[in-house]
C-alpha cells in the first residue's frame, strides 16, 4: 500500500486548516441563528412563531448542496450591482463566505430545534422565581435560562457540529480548496484515488476525534456544580 503523497501534503494540510475556518466560522453562525429561531419559536408573539417555524422547515427542508449553490450562484448579480452601487465594482462573493452563509444558515436551522428543546425543558419556575425577585426579563433570560439551557443542548449541538464538520465537503463544488478539493487536485495529478482519499478520510477522522474531545470538556465545563439525581 503505497502512500506517497507526491509533493502534496502541504496543500492537504492547508485544506484541513480551511476546513477548521469553514467549520468555525460556520458554527458562529450558525449558534446565532439557532439560538434567534428558538427565542422565535418559543416567543409569545404568533408572528415570531411563525417566522421560527418557516425558517426551520425552509431551511431543513432543501439539501446542504443546493443552498451552497443557491448562495454562491444566487448571490453573484446582487453582489456585483451593490458593488456597482457603492463604487466597488470588483466586489464578489468569495467562495468561503458563500459556504460560511450555506453551511451556517443550515446548522442554525438544526440547532433551532436543539435549543427550542433545551428551553422548553427549563422548568417554568425558575423565570417565576427570576419575576418575583424583581430581576428583568432580559436579565432573567442571560442569566437563569440560557446557561440552563447550554447545558442541555451541548450534547445535541456537539453532534451538529461533526456532521457541520464533513459538510464542509459540499463546498469545494463552488472551488473553495478545503480537504475534499485538495484531494480531488492530488487525484487528478497522480492518478492515485485510494491513497489520496484515503488521506482525507484520515484528516476528517482526526478533525472529528478532536471534536468529540472538545465536547467532552466544554460538557464537563457545563456540568460543574449540578448534582445529578440518583433516582
Amino acid at each position: 500500500m503505497n502512500f506517497e503523497l507526491y509533493g502534496f501534503g502541504p496543500a492537504l494540510l492547508a485544506g484541513a486548516w480551511m476546513t477548521i475556518k469553514l467549520a468555525l466560522c460556520s458554527l458562529a453562525l450558525g449558534l446565532v441563528l439557532g439560538l434567534a429561531g428558538a427565542l422565535a419559536k418559543t416567543s409569545p408573539y404568533r408572528v415570531l412563531r411563525w417566522l421560527g417555524d418557516a425558517y426551520s422547515t425552509m431551511v431543513r427542508g432543501v439539501p446542504e448542496l443546493l443552498w451552497v449553490l443557491l448562495i454562491y450562484y444566487g448571490s453573484v448579480s446582487f453582489v456585483r450591482e451593490l458593488g456597482e452601487a457603492i463604487g466597488y465594482p470588483e466586489l464578489e462573493l468569495s467562495a468561503f463566505s458563500a459556504g460560511v452563509i450555506a453551511l451556517g444558515l443550515c446548522f442554525g436551522a438544526y440547532a433551532t430545534e436543539v435549543f427550542r428543546g433545551a428551553l422548553l425543558a427549563i422548568p417554568r419556575g425558575h423565570r417565576e422565581a427570576g419575576l418575583a425577585l424583581g430581576l428583568s426579563r432580559p436579565r432573567i433570560l442571560f442569566r437563569l435560562v440560557l446557561p440552563q439551557m447550554w447545558r442541555i443542548a451541548i450534547p445535541g449541538l456537539g453532534n451538529l457540529f461533526m456532521i457541520l464538520m464533513k459538510d464542509t465537503a459540499l463546498v469545494s463544488v463552488v472551488g473553495l480548496n478545503e480537504v475534499m478539493r485538495s484531494a480531488q487536485v492530488a487525484v487528478t495529478s497522480t492518478k492515485q484515488p485510494f491513497t489520496f482519499f484515503m488521506v482525507a478520510a484520515c484528516i476528517y477522522l482526526s478533525l472529528t476525534v478532536l471534536s468529540m474531545l472538545a465536547l467532552h470538556f466544554f460538557e464537563k465545563r457545563a456540568n460543574r456544580g449540578f448534582v445529578r439525581s440518583a433516582a
